[in-house]
């Protein structure tokens, strides 16, 4: 049912621009301006990008932790992403960037804030590896828990309509999500 959702999700991104006709991208929609480029409402924003985040807990089980770890360090061999680690704001829809890893916050500390109630890492993805990366994350989660999302500018619809849950649901945040129009850049 999930691949389904996932499907479901990532195939609505087709109508969406990708990194392929990124030239044939509105220059108002490649500079981050959305809103200015005539898309002013959050109600049909333009996808374009993904996030695929795994949530863990971090309560002193080692175990858990290092099977978290351990699925993102195959899922960083698998895409090849050693070395690209993700240099902008994870709010950053950033169309057009490679596929990288945001770095992980240490389990072991205290939550640093962010939408998350529980320790996680995360990954952008671009919308032509959506489907790709999505598959291959929820067939190999085991134990652990993933939110896939799109990235549009529109923070609140990007984590609470347009999301969705492999394994359990985990409440989130959605006073850490400022960023609401379309193509907003924190």
């Amino acid at each position: 049912m999930l691949l389904l959702v996932v499907l479901i999700l990532v195939g609505g991104a087709t109508g969406h621009y990708t990194v392929h006709d990124w030239a044939a991208m509105p220059k108002a929609v490649r500079n981050g301006g959305l809103q200015k480029g005539g898309i002013t409402t959050c109600e049909n924003a333009t996808i374009l990008s993904y996030h695929i985040h795994v949530l863990y807990w971090s309560n002193n089980n080692t175990e858990h932790i290092n099977s978290a770890f351990k699925l993102r360090d195959q899922f960083i061999e698998r895409f090849k992403l050693n070395g690209k680690v993700c240099d902008f704001s994870p709010a950053d829809p950033n169309p057009g960037h490679d596929m990288c890893a945001f770095r992980a916050e240490n389990p072991r500390y205290p939550i640093g804030g962010g939408p998350f109630l529980t320790h996680q890492y995360a990954f952008f993805v671009p919308i032509q590896q959506m489907t790709e990366a999505s598959s291959w994350i929820i067939q190999r989660r085991g134990e652990h828990d993933v939110f896939l999302h799109p990235n549009s500018g529109c923070s609140h619809n990007d984590h609470f309509l347009w999301s969705a849950f492999s394994g359990h649901a985990w409440q989130i945040d959605g006073s850490f999500l400022k960023c609401n129009y379309p193509g907003c850049k924190p």
